[in-house]
């Protein structure tokens, strides 16, 4: 389809945060695609920082970084995942970004004469960061706008009267508001309650947005009886009440909603003709997902293993690439500082693979090199990202090259032998927002390689977020140990994969192909790595 004017949808949150907001936009994205529209979605977060690329993973769960090198929430890896779409930075903003850009404009004397206030100056800007998503890439025909937090953050209120007055500008045939909601079941005395969400939408209501979709989280079915309560308190029509129950996987809820027959209403509210989707590749999909004959266990030793959030694409893209292999994979966490204290056997020993993700800082790094010495000497398949290759190339320096001192700049100052150091145009830098090398970058791989195998070309591009890299002063040294340079900057100057070919998987990325794993594609990396843990734990369990 191809339409003069965008449509919008706009999904706010009450009561608790953490409802699963970026997995209903994303589901509902996926169906709208369905009808043969062109979906984009924008990512609003009330924050006051610009991006959340300086944010602890404990504060803020993974930093999704796009093909452009923006540093984005979390939920911009759903988005991509479930609609097989490249976001940019136009696809998530703050209120760090919007204040930043309202002040730029009253310094440049954009504002002459006029008090810079939140409304509306500040509204207005929101409104633009609105607009721009649907000018992206050529226009598109629905844009799906998310807002974080819940309704009734202080933070949160620019942006909710931002959709006030877009609604009012855009018409209502052009705007609808969903709201996604709590419904909680009480198990002592066995009812469901109502009410917070009916408070949820009384407060929406107060500021002027009225929801016409309602999609309730509960752990139960939602009856009749409640919908028609809710419908009725909330000012919603009953067949407006969604049930968003909880199902066993994300990739569920499009088939959910898809039977709540939400598509259809939200394409009747925009005025758009509807036709009944083709889900059966989708729920082929979920139906091998949810099935799988086989299972393995792979260990993930990193440093935010007490939040899984910080790992979410990994995760996915795990699940994605069992899915692909017919097996479910259970992943083992592993504190690396707990394989400092307690050695890499007795949380590696019954893993069958063994990935490193990335990460910044110190601590627990050597207990990171200690579990690569543990998969390299056991020939356990071995994955390192990002910092999981630089981990592997110390590790490989240290124990195989003979350099027992080698280390990162990172971690030490001053090393004997700085095997990773900085990435030459980092030395200058002192800034830490947004100065890191981000983006989609492309390698040129070298046939004959595992990279080559799993990838099928010789260029590709993948994304990065680093400030370091391997040393080139001790490329020689490696390669003469047996570690073999298999991807390479264009220019041969950026070290971006190696590998060990005389084992059986061993392979790390300076890169995050996590990133770039989709539903029905999941990354040739981490396919080619889980069959090979499946392959390993066959022969460890002497299974033909």
């Amino acid at each position: 389809m191809s339409s003069k004017k965008a449509k919008y949808v706009f999904i706010t949150g009450g009561v608790v945060s953490s409802l699963g907001k970026g997995i209903a936009s994303a589901s509902l994205g996926l169906l709208l695609k369905k009808q043969g529209l062109t979906v984009s979605v924008l990512k609003m977060d009330p924050y006051l920082n610009v991006d959340p690329g300086t944010l602890s993973p404990f504060q803020h769960g993974e930093v999704f970084v796009t093909e452009d090198g923006a540093e984005t929430d979390l939920d911009l890896g759903h988005y991509e995942r479930f609609l097989d779409i490249s976001l940019s930075k136009l696809n998530n903003t703050t209120t760090g970004q919007i204040y930043y850009k309202v002040i730029e404009k009253e310094r440049e004397g954009a504002y002459l004469g006029k008090t810079v206030q939140v409304i509306p100056h500040v509204t207005n800007e929101i409104k633009q960061r609105i607009r721009d998503v649907e000018s992206d890439q050529g226009g598109v025909d629905v844009v799906l706008v998310e807002l974080g937090g819940t309704v009734g953050d202080i933070e949160g209120l620019p942006f909710l009267e931002a959709i006030r007055q877009f609604k009012l500008e855009m018409g209502r045939e052009n705007c609808i508001n969903i709201h996604l909601t709590l419904v909680p079941f009480i198990k002592a005395s066995g009812e469901m309650k109502t009410k917070p969400t009916q408070h949820s939408v009384m407060k929406l209501r107060e500021i002027g947005i009225q929801p016409d979709i309602l999609i309730c989280r509960t752990e139960t079915q939602l009856s009749m009886e409640a919908r028609q309560k809710i419908g009725l308190f909330c000012n919603v029509p009953h067949e407006m009440v969604i049930e968003g129950r909880d199902v066993s996987s994300i990739y569920s809820v499009p088939l959910a909603f898809e039977e709540e027959q939400l598509a259809e209403k939200v394409m009747k509210l925009m005025q758009l003709p509807y036709s009944r989707a083709h889900m059966k590749e989708w729920r082929g999909f979920v139906d091998r997902l949810l099935n799988p004959p086989e299972e393995i266990t792979i260990g993930i030793a990193g440093k935010y293993v007490d939040l899984r959030d910080a790992y979410k694409s990994i995760i996915e893209s795990f699940v994605l690439a069992g899915e692909a292999n017919g097996v479910n994979v259970n992943l083992r966490w592993v504190e690396s500082e707990r394989i400092e204290d307690e050695g890499a056997e007795k949380h590696l020993e019954h893993v069958s693979a063994l990935l490193i993700p990335g990460g910044f800082g110190e601590r627990g790094i050597e207990g990171k090199i200690d579990a690569v010495t543990y998969a390299r000497e056991h020939d356990m398949p071995f994955f390192g990202i990002c910092l999981g290759l630089q981990c592997a190339v110390i590790e490989f320096a240290r124990s195989v090259c003979g350099l027992k001192k080698a280390n990162s700049r990172e971690f030490e100052e001053v090393p004997v032998d700085p095997i990773i150091d900085y990435i030459p145009e980092q030395w200058q830098i002192t800034r830490k927002g947004g100065t890191m090398r981000l983006g989609a970058y492309p390698c040129v791989i070298k046939k004959g390689s595992r990279a080559y195998e799993c990838y099928g070309s010789e260029r590709i591009s993948e994304r990065h977020r680093h400030r370091y890299e391997v040393n080139n002063d001790y490329r020689d040294i490696l390669e003469e140990h047996g570690m073999v340079l298999s991807g390479l900057s264009p220019e041969g100057d950026l070290v971006e994969i190696v590998e060990l070919p005389e084992k059986r998987w061993f392979l790390a990325g300076q890169f995050h192909p996590e990133f770039k794993s989709r539903a029905l594609k999941p990354h040739p990396l981490f396919s080619s790595f889980v069959r090979a843990a499946y392959e390993y734990q066959k022969e460890k369990s002497g299974k033909k």
